[in-house]
């Protein structure tokens, strides 16, 4: 058992989103709190805008800012990463052997994306015509492919379930069918989705709209089907297909041009600590985020086992719940914060037009605006202004700064 060599009132483990979020909502509710942050990287991505890296519509640097700047002020940051928890001892060990200790602890370190997941993906990653907007370095390179090809088979992927975005592959190849639309060269490309799930969006209001864009691109979707290894140098992918009857075969294809989706699990650290479900992820209550065993722990993000979707928009909702539970257990607030489960992913289907796909727990639709301002199951260029010039400065100046603007929680006695 480790002796804690630091104490703080309230320990946010990850410095992302919604790490981030969480620290300046509670700083808003009560400005003298001994907050600490354990975050390894200097840099802090808006990674919602990676797609739009991928498609030249945004540059870059324009998605990232360092961690210090964003850190809200009078936050310690510890930059260690987390060798492991122990949660009986209300510590957090970190990998240089230091342990820090903590009244309230809040799990939000994000997820892992297993590049190695796929065989000899790492190796030709960036080059080769290998790229994915799951990567800050790579999104650029995306928009390189687009812009170059001119003839032959573009192959977009998506691995199985839980993932950050779930839209986010079919937007990258959206997106550059569009460029390439554009430019007179779509009909000399052909343009494949090879989907490991049995379903283009995993809420069925969206689907028609989302069907249309896939045919008038002429589009073949690929259902069941998993990368499971990549040959740059012979321009090869390798598929795993799962047969009716649950049986599975090897398919291998040709590509000019691959935008790979990483399979995606709970980090390392969080797998094979107390506070992991049987699947590895945080295991929380689903409305209060608070964990199932441990009273004084909570997730949000990315890490947790609840059931809505993995997005950005889904942190800014919980973040301010988080906050208020987390000072309700220390006798500073009253009454129970609660998350419904609201995620959204703007779902960009050409450039100037966006489905603004916004649902509930249980993939109930829950529109922000009025159905005559903006019809959420339809494209629509409103949808793509909050996407390209309004969420990209809610998030910096309103999210990250504990302002919640269409976020504020329900509070129940």
């Amino acid at each position: 058992m480790a002796t804690p060599t630091s104490q703080h009132s309230i320990v946010i483990v990850g410095g992302g989103s919604a790490g981030i979020a969480i620290a300046s909502s509670l700083l808003a509710r009560s400005s003298d709190l001994d907050i600490a942050i354990i975050e390894p990287s200097d840099k802090h991505y808006y990674q919602p805008g990676w797609t739009m890296v991928g498609a030249g519509v945004f540059d870059a640097p324009s998605t990232v800012k360092p961690e210090a700047a964003v850190l809200p002020s009078g936050v310690k940051w510890i930059p260690a990463k987390v060798a492991t928890f122990e949660p009986h001892n209300n510590c957090v060990v970190l990998e240089n052997g230091q342990a820090v200790g903590y009244q309230q602890l809040v799990v939000c370190p994000g997820l892992k994306l297993n590049w190695a997941g796929i065989e000899g993906l790492e190796e030709t990653l960036g080059k080769n015509g290998v790229t994915s907007n799951y990567r800050y370095d790579l999104a650029p390179y995306t928009w390189e492919l687009v812009q170059n090809l001119s003839a032959g088979k573009a192959i977009f992927t998506q691995p199985p379930m839980p993932i950050k975005c779930a839209g986010a592959p079919q937007k990258a190849m959206y997106l550059s069918c569009d460029t390439w639309r554009s430019a007179g060269k779509l009909k000399d490309i052909q343009v494949q989705f090879y989907n490991a799930g049995a379903v283009l969006f995993g809420v069925a209001d969206y689907v028609p709209a989302l069907m249309e864009a896939v045919n008038g691109y002429g589009i073949d979707l690929q259902f069941g089907h998993t990368l499971t290894k990549i040959d740059g140098a012979a321009k090869q992918a390798t598929f795993t297909k799962t047969l009716a009857d649950g049986t599975k075969e090897s398919i291998t294809t040709h590509f000019d041009m691959i935008h790979v989706v990483p399979p995606q699990t709970a980090p390392d650290f969080i797998k094979a600590s107390p506070l992991a479900d049987a699947a590895g992820w945080v295991d929380v209550d689903p409305s209060t985020m608070r964990h199932k065993q441990f009273a004084n722990i909570y997730a949000a993000g990315d890490v947790g086992n609840t059931t809505n979707a993995k997005t950005a928009a889904a942190a800014r909702k919980q973040a301010p719940v988080v906050a208020h539970n987390v000072l309700a257990a220390m006798g500073k607030a009253k009454g129970t914060a609660s998350y419904d489960g609201y995620g959204s992913c703007p779902l960009t289907v050409s450039k100037g037009r966006i489905v603004l796909a916004e649902f509930l727990y249980g993939g109930k639709v829950a529109p922000t605006f009025p159905s005559w301002l903006n019809n959420g199951k339809r494209p629509t260029r409103l949808a793509w202004f909050l996407k390209a010039s309004i969420l990209p400065w809610i998030y910096w100046n309103a999210m990250l700064k504990g302002r919640e603007w269409f976020a504020r929680p329900a509070l129940t006695s």
